[in-house]
């Protein structure tokens, strides 16, 4: 198994503090209790809920005591202090490493892992490899994407961590598989030392979550981390440095390759678009002279650029895999999107509506942007600290219009001021929900057939929705009422 070696830990007795009651932290206190460890679950929170939780575990935990396992004992209202005897944290991956916990475990000699880690190191002999995927944006539906290209090869795979099943579930549950597709966080990588892939892409790397990691430099290096290890390909995005970067200073198994994806011709060890036929010159005989062609662009689903390159990093996996040319096109063909990303609503009066609710910063507002040639925008929100004045300068020639929303819409609308003077700016001064169905119909007022009206706010949504799926289906409820009243 190489890099995929399973470790062994003697949990019977071992104190473990779980730091985090939630939707990680519960199931990691279950598992370990379950092999026999002391579990101490601490938690900020100490609200009504985190109560209910607490009281649940608790009950859970002594009706599987019997057999004279460890106990698990939950401490609300103080996430901050180490408890005594603490041989090892597990914490949920947005707990921030600067908290006063994690500092006393350093001081103490602590080691601190996420749920990744325990994931990986809870796998049992025979495991399945796991292909991984990170990025500022494009990870969830690159790996959903090599999920259903693993399936049409008859691999018996789960598209996991970040979303869909959860990694713990998929390691110890009884399902047999033969390979994992794995969404991974920068927050999930930073708390992960010894995970080693059979294969890993980064896809992308924009400023985001800054104020988590620190700096750029430190968010970069937790993503790199995917590398780490790796034992057959490294898979990078050949129109961002920073993702070949990340290779170059990866210690990975001998023998494993770099391999780029690129929306262009690819050169050899790449993988590529030419004349719309998606091309292999990675994994193939003579791949200095010869292509393997995968699939078509139309079978891609949406074929937006940014999603183009999703698709070719998930081939890029599979074939790293040894999945036939055939099921990388039958994969993407059967693949469907998730909601609010590039999500076509509705066409009405020749103007065609698009959610990409999904687009919460600017790097993914981007993408989104230069899938259209002619665009109503409908963007703000929460900023979360970007700056919009790249952004506008990349897509001022495709802007018809633009509507803002949102607590930080003023940043935008400056940076529009700067950089796309003559764009008509509708600037909406509500953050209420109601705002949506007001944003969509000036949106409509501005467009003009053939032209798209985009939801990609490049802002998080909290400031007037719950998530961005409520802010999508917000949207498209907008949008399906104004067609309505046209029809």
């Amino acid at each position: 198994m190489g890099s995929q070696e399973v470790s062994t830990v003697d949990w019977q007795g071992k104190h473990v503090t779980v730091a985090g009651l939630g939707v990680s932290g519960i199931p990691a206190a279950r598992a370990l209790h379950e092999r026999g460890a002391l579990v101490t679950v601490v938690d900020d929170g100490d609200g009504e809920r985190a109560r209910a939780q607490a009281a649940e575990l608790e009950e859970w935990a002594a009706a599987h005591s019997a057999s004279g396992k460890g106990g698990i004992t939950v401490r609300l209202g103080d996430g901050a202090t180490l408890p005594e005897s603490t041989e090892l944290i597990v914490t949920a991956p947005g707990w921030k490493p600067d908290k006063p916990l994690f500092l006393a475990a350093a001081e103490a000699g602590v080691p601190v892992w996420g749920d990744v880690e325990l994931a990986w190191r809870l796998r049992g002999p025979g495991a399945a490899p796991w292909l991984a995927v990170t990025g500022t944006n494009g990870k969830t539906t690159t790996v959903r994407m090599l999920a259903s290209i693993l399936e049409a090869a008859g691999l018996r795979t789960a598209a996991v961590g970040n979303i869909g099943v959860s990694l713990l579930d998929a390691v110890l549950g009884d399902e047999p598989y033969d390979v994992l597709a794995v969404e991974l966080s920068s927050y999930q990588l930073h708390w992960a030392p010894s995970l080693r892939a059979h294969s890993a892409a980064v896809l992308n790397l924009a400023p985001d979550h800054l104020d988590w990691h620190g700096s750029m430099a430190g968010y970069a290096a937790d993503k790199g981390r995917i590398y780490e290890g790796n034992s057959v390909a490294c898979v990078y995005n050949v129109q961002d440095g920073a993702t070949e970067d990340l290779v170059r200073e990866a210690d990975v198994v001998e023998g494993c390759r770099a391999i780029g994806f690129t929306l262009g011709t690819p050169g050899p060890s790449q993988l590529g678009v030419v004349d719309g036929i998606l091309v292999d010159r990675a994994f193939v005989a003579g791949r200095h002279k010869q292509a393997q062609e995968l699939a078509e662009v139309g079978d891609v689903n949406p074929p937006a650029p940014h999603n183009i390159a999703n698709a070719l990093a998930a081939a890029a996996l599979a074939r790293a895999f040894g999945v036939p040319p055939a099921a990388v096109r039958d994969g993407l063909r059967a693949f469907r999107p998730d909601a609010h990303r590039i999500e076509h609503v509705a066409e009405t009066g020749g103007v065609t509506y698009i959610d990409d609710s999904k687009a919460t910063n600017t790097h993914a507002a981007e993408a989104s942007l230069a899938a259209y040639d002619s665009v109503v925008w409908i963007a703000g929100g929460l900023a979360k600290g970007a700056t919009f004045d790249e952004l506008v300068t990349g897509a001022a020639k495709r802007l018809r219009g633009v509507v803002l929303i949102g607590a930080d819409r003023a940043l935008i609308r400056e940076a529009l001021a700067r950089h796309a003077p003559e764009v008509p700016v509708v600037d909406l001064d509500r953050t209420d929900t109601g705002a949506m169905s007001g944003a969509v119909r000036e949106a409509a007022r501005l467009a003009r057939p053939g032209d798209t009206v985009l939801l990609a706010p490049a802002c998080a949504s909290m400031d007037m929705f719950a998530n961005y799926n409520k802010r999508g289906e917000a949207f498209a409820d907008a949008v399906r009422r104004l067609a309505d009243e046209s029809a």
